[in-house]
């Protein structure tokens, strides 16, 4: 059996269990948007980002050291690709993100980062050849009009305003960059496991940030509540290094397109904890909105006969081969 028979064959994973594994990676990103914004009461937007991954690096530094035996080995060839990765994944969509959010609304952060599965449908077309049923294209389509109605009127107060042209502009930039990585991470997952994986673009990406250091970053760490000390530090934790490893761990059992639907589940949990931390009141219509995300999420993730039989064949064949 060669290598790729070995990653077609990890997918072989019960669908519960693939399931549970993706809400909680999704729960983790949930909690991300509110966390970001009670630490920007303590941080800038670039300090919160160093911080962030001041504490990935922290963790998989400890886990490289403790169990290096579940690390596949980095070849050289791929240094450069996976910098760049860590530059798009780390550097660019966090820090486009964190400054976009001091300047636009939730409810436009939302709608613009929402793009992020429409721009993996069309990189997966594009760069990974992926073959997109008209089922696929109609359910993420209809999560996508859930999107939309949460971030419009799924909250009282909820608003698409923009004081700067230039943080829906960075915004946009992240989404962008967030699709890039995904279709990126997905070749790259033919040599690598997804923890492996995950943690070279995180320890590469990070040493973007390093420019960034300065005076002021000590001064605001100096200062910052025990409140932001703990949410840093479940933002590194949970957020980035396990809702990353996640990621590329489904992304290798899963194609682009199908795991991209997962994505529009978060503003469905992220109105729920705003909901419970900022007190921000739900309406009748978030309900509606999160009807037509599950909808959508159930129709890409659900195989009819058909579909089964054909993958069935074409895994038979890859391992006799």
């Amino acid at each position: 059996m060669n290598a790729n028979s070995k990653n077609i064959t990890s997918s072989n994973l019960p669908n519960w269990q693939f399931v549970t594994m993706m809400l909680v990676g999704v729960i983790f990103w949930s909690l991300a948007f509110p966390c970001i914004k009670i630490c920007l009461h303590d941080l800038s937007f670039v300090n919160l980002t160093i911080m962030r991954f001041f504490v990935v690096n922290i963790v998989f530094i400890t886990i490289i050291l403790l169990q290096s035996k579940r690390f596949s080995k980095l070849q050289k060839q791929d240094v450069i690709p996976i910098f760049l990765l860590g530059i798009i994944g780390v550097m660019t969509y966090h820090l486009g993100l964190n400054y976009g959010e001091q300047f636009i609304s939730a409810g436009a952060a939302s709608l613009i980062i929402a793009t992020i599965p429409i721009l993996i449908l069309i990189f997966s077309i594009i760069f990974l050849k992926e073959q997109i049923s008209f089922k696929k294209i109609f359910g993420i389509s209809l999560a996508l009009c859930g999107v939309i109605v949460i971030s419009i009127w799924g909250t009282e107060d909820a608003s698409i305003e923009i004081e700067y042209i230039y943080a829906a502009l960075a915004v946009i930039l992240a989404a962008i960059m967030g699709a890039f990585y995904t279709i990126s991470g997905k070749k790259l997952l033919q040599r690598y496991n997804g923890l492996s994986l995950t943690a070279y673009a995180m320890l590469f990406g990070s040493l973007g940030l390093i420019p960034f250091i300065n005076k002021s970053l000590f001064d605001e760490v100096a200062t910052m509540s025990t409140t932001s000390w703990i949410v840093i530090i479940f933002l590194g934790v949970c957020s980035t290094v396990i809702g990353y490893v996640i990621w590329y761990v489904a992304l290798k059992m899963k194609t682009a397109s199908e795991l991209s639907v997962y994505l529009y589940i978060i503003p469905v949990f992220s109105t729920v904890f705003s909901y419970f931390l900022f007190d921000d009141k739900i309406t009748v219509l978030y309900v509606l909105g999160g009807i037509l995300v599950i909808v959508g999420l159930f129709i890409v993730n659900t195989k009819n006969k058909i579909e089964t039989q054909v993958t069935s064949k074409f895994l038979k064949r890859k391992q006799k081969d």
